[in-house]
């Protein structure tokens, strides 16, 4: 897309909503992780 393409295109919309429902997918994940990670027992030097 170059720099005066419209935002509101099909394309785009479909660009824009695939990137935000991955970042929700990220997010997700990271926190599962993160809730999961204290369920480890912590490592000793």
């Amino acid at each position: 897309m170059g720099r005066s393409d419209n935002r509101k295109t099909l394309k785009m919309r479909r660009k824009r909503s695939q990137a935000k429902l991955k970042a929700r997918i990220k997010r997700k994940i990271a926190t599962a992780k993160a809730a999961k990670k204290p369920a480890a027992p912590a490592k000793k030097k």
